[in-house]
């Protein structure tokens, strides 16, 4: 995603792998069409991940939680989960109901298509 919570590439796998093999699989799937700089959750720290990670050109910086306490709005961290709410909107992604992979791609990517083309209806 980038920095608006809009979607640039997405890549689906079976529910027993691991997010960081996700998202060696997902830069490995798409040469060259993701950002230079991503930012992650803590999941994604260590050295050794991270110089696994700069084989694909990519920069991998770590947001790391606050320790205090009561709401404190965090830079970055919120993007992923707002974007995962508008997808929940979707119909068809509110529950798993797709057999083949390729199909959940698919919806995902539509979902991404309506929620731009309604703000592109607005702005006009």
């Amino acid at each position: 995603m980038d920095y608006l919570g809009l979607l640039i590439s997405a890549v689906i796998s079976t529910g027993n792998c691991g997010d960081r093999n996700g998202l060696e699989a997902l830069l490995h799937f798409n040469q060259g069409n993701y950002p230079k700089k991503i930012f992650a959750d803590q999941g994604y720290s260590g050295k050794e991940f991270q110089l696994q990670i700069r084989k694909y050109g990519v920069d991998l910086q770590t947001v790391k939680r606050r320790d205090k306490p009561g709401f404190m709005l965090e830079a970055r961290r919120w993007i992923v989960e707002r974007t995962f709410a508008w997808l929940g909107k979707c119909r068809r992604l509110s529950k798993d109901y797709e057999l083949i992979t390729k199909s959940s791609l698919s919806m995902i990517y539509l979902g991404m298509i309506r929620l731009v083309l309604r703000r592109i209806a607005k702005i006009c």
